[in-house]
């Protein structure tokens, strides 16, 4: 009989651990009239089976962490969304103004180039004048 260390056993949560403590204790028993091959294959398989389930538990704990992360920076992120749509809002609202005030420059420009009378004319003071007594005549 080989002396293992006693180890605590952790608390059974679900039918399947039950079941495979009940499935290792009797294979404990057992393992003593087993050949030394299949007692190897048995152990090979107890460690592959210990294997998968510590890196169930890491991938578990894994995604919890990214999860906390991703929960508190979606929480930043999304209290920030506010100011960003503000911020984009005013930057679209001046972009329209500017476009607005360059098409309105255009239009007295292509109309003063178009027009019969010099540009210097509409600066000139007695103009508005002139075109008051054109309307009286």
């Amino acid at each position: 009989m080989i002396d293992r260390p006693a180890t605590p056993r952790p608390a059974l949560r679900e039918p399947g651990d039950r079941l495979g403590h009940a499935i290792g204790a009797h294979l404990r028993v057992a393992s003593e009239d087993l050949p030394a091959d299949v007692t190897e294959r048995l152990r090979f398989a107890r460690e592959q089976a210990l294997r998968r389930v510590r890196d169930q538990r890491v991938a578990r704990v894994r995604q919890r962490r990214v999860g906390a992360w991703l929960q508190r920076w979606g929480w930043q992120l999304a209290s920030a969304l506010p100011l960003v749509m503000l911020v984009s809002g005013f930057w679209l609202i001046d972009t329209l103004h500017q476009e607005q005030q360059i098409a309105t420059a255009a239009d007295i420009d292509s109309a003063l180039l178009a027009d019969e009378l010099p540009p210097d004319a509409y600066s000139d003071a007695g103009f508005a004048e002139f075109l008051h007594q054109d309307e009286v005549l």
